[in-house]
């Protein structure tokens, strides 16, 4: 990619959008930005101003695009949003930002997608690959924009976190490694139909050819059934928990790769806590030996891994009751597998604002597992209804409310568990913020216990 006096148009003034003016900014690009949403960004605008980057309203797009621009969407704008259709319109070319940071990466790019597991699955995957001395970069979906994370120099591998949204606008991107987690609703406040979120997310493969691999998961129907329909033109690695004739499978207390009949590792070497977590150890290793990584380093390297925040994080115990952040459990499924991830009664603290799906069969798994259900956000009256009748459930204001009338519900034994279901925007910054605020209020808690 020439990088002189290119043109573009930055759509969507996120954490995405401000990364790509200033990669492009310092490769000497002409830009302008938008969002529709000025008020919000305000604070972007004023720095991308110090850039040399001029801001445009969108009524005002058509009169500036002279349509030889490369037009960048971050992740959070749908491609029906009116920046994208001017942008059509003038004669630009769309892409996303995964798009444009493939253009300048120069190592190979292991992608992972899914409705849940891809955060974990993706930082496992990088630190097999760092365990076996590969420089690997980590990016995407996961927290920090994959176009920074493309350009250090010497790079072995990038592993990129891969959304819906940003498969949404790809264009000759492919990874040599695609991973396929699994698939369940999300996000159907954005799309039509399952159908149509499941499309976006198999767009992952849509330019593969001869020396990629996918990775599937052949205990989710809807990913193995598109797998298997991919013909020869890809290769495929399946991964599965219950299945042994899968080519990465479990065994008695092992995971093996069956084709060479040898154990990688035992599954006492995964420290996750959680079915679902040992299915995302399974495509990780199926990943790096894809990859070309020596099998030895495996069992080291897993029990080496520490897992990530707010990915069913124990955070404090009191009075024999643990307390579990698990903040990044968006939607309904995710929920549910960390509920299920516990033998002892839970104290569940759910809610948020629901992005589309139902709360039915988390109803059910509530009523299971739940000791009682206490209910937050937007979304907080539908979740009693699910329980209804079954577990006791008490609608709480704030985080701080919520984990102080946790403990005096839970007993020696039992666990608190922050598993909203839902997306953290309706009372706070991100999912991060969210964990955040539960950690803070079962530590206060606890240095208050032991005063």
């Amino acid at each position: 990619m020439s990088e002189t006096r290119q043109r573009a148009l930055v759509i969507g003034l996120g954490k995405s959008g401000i990364a790509v003016s200033e990669v492009l900014r310092e490769r000497n690009w002409d830009l302008v930005a938008t969002d529709e949403f000025p008020d919000r960004v305000a604070d972007a605008i004023a720095h991308l101003a110090t850039l040399g980057v001029p801001f445009v309203e969108t009524d005002a797009l058509r009169r500036t695009l002279r349509g030889d621009e490369t037009a960048v969407l971050s992740p959070g704008v749908p491609p029906s949003a009116r920046p994208v259709a001017i942008a059509w319109a003038a004669g630009c070319t769309v892409i996303g930002e995964v798009e444009l940071a493939a253009r300048f990466a120069r190592a190979p790019i292991l992608g992972i997608t899914g409705t849940k597991g891809k955060s974990t699955t993706s930082a496992l995957l990088a630190h097999l690959l760092r365990a076996a001395g590969k420089k690997t970069a980590l990016g995407g979906n996961i927290g920090a924009p994959l176009i920074r994370e493309v350009l250090p120099e010497g790079l072995d591998a990038i592993v990129a976190e891969l959304s819906s949204f940003q498969l949404e606008s790809i264009d000759r991107f492919h990874p040599r490694v695609a991973v396929l987690l699994n698939l369940s609703p999300d996000h159907l406040d954005r799309y039509s139909s399952m159908d149509e979120y499941a499309s976006a997310k198999f767009r992952i493969v849509e330019n593969a050819g001869a020396g990629d691999t996918l990775v599937a998961n052949r205990d989710d129907e809807r990913v193995w059934s598109f797998a298997r329909n991919l013909g020869e033109r890809i290769t495929t690695i399946d991964f599965s928990l219950v299945d042994p004739a899968a080519r990465i499978a479990v065994r008695g207390d092992e995971i093996v790769d069956t084709r060479a009949e040898h154990a990688l590792a035992a599954i006492s070497d995964v420290p996750l806590l959680g079915r679902h977590n040992l299915a995302n150890a399974l495509a990780a290793l199926a990943a790096a030996l894809a990859f070309g990584i020596d099998p030895s380093t495996f069992p080291a390297a897993l029990r080496s891994f520490t897992g990530m925040a707010h990915r069913l994080q124990p955070v404090a115990e009191i009075a024999g009751v643990r307390y579990i952040d698990d903040s990044k459990a968006t939607n309904p499924d995710a929920a549910i597998a960390a509920l299920e991830a516990f033998a002892q009664p839970v104290v569940a603290i759910v809610g948020g604002r629901a992005k589309g799906t139902a709360f039915g069969t988390l109803g059910d798994t509530l009523a299971r597992h739940a000791r009682a259900v206490l209910a937050i956000g937007e979304a907080a009256n539908e979740i009693c209804a699910a329980v209804a009748g079954r577990v006791p459930c008490e609608r709480q204001a704030t985080m701080a409310k919520a984990v102080a009338r946790a403990r005096e519900l839970a007993r020696p034994g039992d666990v608190v568990l922050l598993s909203p279901a839902c997306a953290s925007f309706d009372m706070f910054r991100s999912a991060e913020h969210r964990g955040d605020e539960f950690s803070e209020a079962a530590r206060a808690l606890a240095g208050s216990t032991h005063a």
